[in-house]
Parts: structure tokens; C-alpha cells; sequence
């Protein structure tokens, strides 16, 4: 053996009782495991892992790290948590399959979530499809990564950023683009259905290209269109349109938040396991927190932003235009803002691409408009035009019992939905999965460890389709974490998010240590996790 890891607790990701052994690693792959009374395993290096915990790599089925795994070879906010996988491409925006003129639009849409916005060199673009950016990731990042084709980036590639049905050609085009990002490796299809351009899109739309998804075997992972007043509305509309394209539906950060969603778990739930019985595959993630995170831009009414970012910059410069706005967002309930009416205290600025306007960050827009002595759409309004829409938010709105409730499901896996932008970013980022086995195992005991475990290990492997990873087997991917079970926890926090976690002393992937005894080292093991055909 390369390495052998002796005296572990195997919690192997299939969900069933630890147990302790000797795990063999050989040429990347777990070759060997012995437990007591076997006959010893022998190899060129040995780890000592008494008191520790063995486990299958961590999947962030929600990653945010389209940029972040290219710029910071460290990546500490997932390789210290124990993550050997991330899902990238998600919420319907990320940069491929792009032109120039695409790639120019969607830098400027999520510059808030990835950074990469005009003026940001720290990465060299050199990609246009999915297949080059997969390419890109080959040449060796911290953790390797799934592809999600991003329906937003397709739609505004076809039809740009217009708020009208496409045409049939456009629709076609859109086709091929999806067929040819799944053949080139993506694992499956996102959407943003409250984020432009992407929303505009109708159910029928959504189904043509749901069902050349499917075609490939691939699953759609829509952040649908209203997590506030729609919120069942909007997961029904899922599971119906997933069902008539014959396409498996994966819901990203599967909450019900807002105050008419309070103790509302079991309707979601209940849906779900409707579906369920009726044959539906479907699964979904979450994060184990009440707060989200986006951009503030994101919170306004669609049409405002109809024409891309120079028009709606155009529209918050003009005052009538502007007081439009601020009816739908306080008195209506935009669309941006899941149908509710705003409640400006629930919006903390966490990060601004301007440093200029670092004194926003760590409060709501409320607490910075009393400060200013005006209405707090005055103060968003400044913020938007000053940072070029580039800021990101907290939003205080979720509850923690329906936290709880949908993180105990069947088909629930962990997604981080980390965005690694701003100087006070959520904690999520750097804490997700640590949190679930610290607090939420640990803890609270809402979950065994062992249940925790195939959380987040085997039930995404599965959707994902890995027939070598997400459980320790021989003869499956060495991707495996070390950690403490005593004393595994988040160290971030609201007010210190980048802080890292404790408890998590080794991390490899294919058999190859990118954290050793506490500390990051220099390999750089991840590669693209491309679509496995189904034989």
C-alpha cells in the first residue's frame, strides 16, 4: 500500500453502523480494508488514526466556486471542511458556454457572487464552452468539481436580455447549447427563476430543455421562482415540469423562508413524498442556517433589469423609474424578492466590490438609512448605482424549525451555497458541513453521525452517478476526510465567517493529502468530475 490508515472508525457513507478498521490506499484508489481480526495491511506510509472518524469526501451539491477554484489554489473555504467535491454552474448564471459578448454580460451579473467583473484580471478567461472550462480544471485546483449548464447564461447567449418568449430558432440554439455542454461533461442543467435573464423563461421553455437533459441522463436543478409567497406554488411547478420532460429534478437550497412560511416544512415534505411514491426522482440540498446570501440587485423587480446592468443602472438614475421600483419592493412584493413586501431589516450588506463603500458591510439597509437620516430605499438605491450592483446581502429570513425538518428527509443532501465575495460573507462558505456534524449531529442529535455522514457523501455520489465515490468500498476513489467527533465544528461565524473549522486534521483526494495534520499543503489533486454515461 501506498498509505495505510490504521485503527479508524469507518463511518463508510452508506448510513449503516461504524466500525473500526485498517483502510489501504494504492494508486488513488482504497484497495484494502481489514478490520479487527484480518490479516494486517503493510505499506510504504502509515497514519495512526485512533479517536478519529474515516469518512467518504464531503459533495457540495451548491458550490459557488466557478472562479474562486481557479484564483486561490489553497481554497481553504472547502479543502479545510473536509469537501473533495463541488457542484459548480449553479442558479442559472455561470461562465460557459459563453461568446465574448455573453461572457462581458454574465462577469457583470455575478460579480457580486464570483468576483471576475470588469477590471478583475485575477483570472484569464481563455474558455468559451463547457468542455474548455472542464479543461481548464484539469490542469489541477484544490478539489475537483461537477458542471451544471447554467440556463441563464444559455438564454442570454440565444435571446440576450430580452423579457419575451424565444423564437424557434432561439429555442433550438438554447437545445444545442444544452446538448453540447452535457456531451462535452456537464452532469446535469440549473436555473435562477428569480434572477434575470433566466426567469424569463416560460414552463414550456423550461421543459424543451429539461428533456434534452434528460436525453443525456443528466438532472435539473432549479433555484425556482419564489422561496417567499409562491414558495409551494413554485415546488409544485418544479416537480410538475421535471415529471412531462421525463428529467430527475435535484431543488437547490430547498427552504421555505419568509414570515408566511413560518412552520411550513411539512407542506414541502409533504409534496415531495407525493411525488416520491408516484415514481418522481427527486432529491434536494440545503445549508444548515437561516439566513441566505445573494446579491442585492437580485432583491428588485424583474422588469427593471430587462435590457441587462447599463439598463437597469439607467432605470435607478431615473427618479419616476426609480419610485416605480420602490412601490413593487415595499408595497407590492417583487418577484426578485419572492413576492414579498421588503422589510429593509432583514437586508445586511455582507460585501462591496467599491471599498470606498466598506462602511455599509455588517449593516442592514435599515440600521445605514437611519444613520443617514433617510428611507432605506434611498440608502439602497445609492448602494446599487454607487457599487455598479456589484453588492451582496444576508437575508435574515429563514427558520430554524423548518431547518431542521427538511434536513432529516430521505432524499436531503448538503449544499453549502457558499459565495466566497465580500468582506463579510455568509458563514456558510467555510462552515456548512462541519456545522451539520457538529451542531446538528453532534449536538442536537437531529441526525446521527452516521446518517450525517451519508448526507452528505453517498446520496450525492448517487444523484451525481459516481459509481466510485461517496462511500469507503474498495476499489472507490481514496476522496476521504479525517475528523474528530468530539470536537468537529464550525469556526465561522456571523461576525468572523472566515474563520476555519476544528476537528477536520486530513483531507485526500485520490489518496493524495491536501490537508495534513491541520495544514493546507501544495497539492493540487481536484480535477473536472465530468458525466458518466450510463452503460
Amino acid at each position: 500500500m501506498d498509505l495505510v490508515i490504521r485503527d479508524a472508525r469507518v463511518i463508510d457513507g452508506g448510513g449503516g453502523p461504524s466500525y473500526r478498521a485498517d483502510v489501504g490506499i494504492r494508486d488513488g484508489r482504497i484497495a484494502a480494508i481489514r478490520r479487527a481480526g484480518d490479516p494486517a495491511l503493510s505499506g510504504a506510509r502509515t497514519l495512526d488514526a485512533a479517536g478519529l472518524a474515516l469518512s467518504p469526501g464531503f459533495i457540495d451539491m451548491h458550490a459557488h466556486s466557478d472562479l474562486a477554484l481557479l484564483r486561490d489554489p489553497e481554497h481553504l473555504a472547502k479543502t479545510a471542511q473536509g469537501v473533495t467535491l463541488e457542484v459548480l454552474g449553479q442558479d442559472g448564471l455561470s461562465y460557459a458556454p459563453v461568446d465574448d459578448r455573453t461572457l462581458e454580460g454574465v462577469r457583470r451579473a455575478i460579480n457580486g457572487w464570483n468576483g471576475g467583473g470588469p477590471g478583475d484580471d485575477s483570472v484569464d478567461f481563455d474558455w468559451r464552452t463547457v468542455g474548455e472550462y472542464l479543461d481548464r480544471l484539469d490542469q489541477g485546483v484544490a478539489v475537483n468539481a461537477a458542471y451544471l449548464i447554467p440556463q441563464g447564461t444559455v438564454r442570454m447567449y440565444a435571446v440576450g436580455w430580452d423579457d419575451r418568449p424565444a423564437s424557434d430558432a432561439e429555442l433550438t440554439r438554447m437545445k444545442q447549447l444544452v446538448a453540447e455542454g452535457m456531451e462535452q461533461g456537464a452532469v446535469g442543467m440549473s436555473s435562477g427563476l428569480t434572477y434575470t435573464p433566466g426567469m424569463y423563461a416560460k414552463d414550456a421553455e423550461l421543459t424543451e430543455l429539461c428533456r434534452v437533459t434528460a436525453a443525456y441522463d443528466g438532472y435539473y436543478c432549479p433555484h425556482h421562482r419564489s422561496y417567499g409567497a409562491g414558495a409551494l406554488q413554485a415546488y409544485e411547478e418544479m416537480v410538475r415540469l421535471t415529471r412531462d420532460a421525463g428529467c430527475a429534478l435535484h431543488l437547490a437550497h430547498a427552504t421555505m423562508n419568509f414570515g408566511v412560511n413560518k412552520g411550513r416544512a411539512g407542506d414541502l415534505l409533504g409534496l415531495l413524498d407525493s411525488a416520491l411514491a408516484d415514481g418522481a426522482d427527486i432529491s434536494l440540498d440545503t445549508y444548515p442556517y437561516t439566513p441566505g446570501s445573494t446579491t442585492l440587485v437580485a432583491v428588485l423587480p424583474s422588469w427593471a433589469a430587462e435590457g441587462g446592468p447599463d439598463a437597469l443602472l439607467a432605470r435607478l438614475a431615473d427618479d419616476e423609474t426609480a419610485e416605480r421600483i420602490r412601490r413593487h419592493l415595499e408595497e407590492i412584493g417583487s418577484d426578485g424578492c419572492h413576492g414579498v413586501p421588503m422589510e429593509w431589516e432583514t437586508i445586511e450588506i455582507s460585501g462591496v466590490s467599491d471599498p470606498s463603500l466598506a462602511s455599509y458591510v455588517g449593516r442592514t439597509i435599515e440600521q445605514s438609512a437611519q444613520e443617514r437620516g433617510e428611507a432605506p430605499w434611498a440608502t439602497a438605491r445609492r448602494l446599487l448605482i454607487a457599487d455598479r450592483l456589484g453588492s451582496t446581502i444576508l437575508q435574515h429570513v429563514g427558520h430554524e424549525e423548518n431547518v431542521r425538518a427538511i434536513m432529516r428527509h430521505r432524499v436531503h443532501t448538503g449544499g453549502s451555497d457558499g459565495i466566497l465575495q465580500g468582506a463579510k460573507p455568509h458563514p456558510r462558505a467555510y462552515g456548512t458541513f462541519p456545522h451539520y456534524l457538529g451542531r446538528y449531529a453532534r449536538e442536537l442529535g437531529i441526525l446521527s453521525l452516521e446518517e450525517t455522514v451519508a448526507h452528505l457523501t453517498s446520496r450525492p455520489a448517487a444523484r451525481l452517478r459516481l459509481p466510485d465515490r461517496g462511500l469507503v468500498r474498495e476499489g472507490y476513489r481514496a476522496d476521504l476526510v479525517l475528523f474528530d467527533p468530539e470536537t468537529v465544528a464550525a469556526g465561522s461565524t456571523f461576525e468572523a465567517p472566515r474563520t476555519l473549522p476544528t476537528g477536520i486534521p486530513h483531507v485526500l483526494i485520490d489518496g493524495r493529502f491536501v490537508i495534513e495534520d491541520g495544514a493546507r499543503t501544495d497539492v493540487l489533486a481536484g480535477r473536472s468530475v465530468r458525466r458518466t454515461p450510463r452503460v
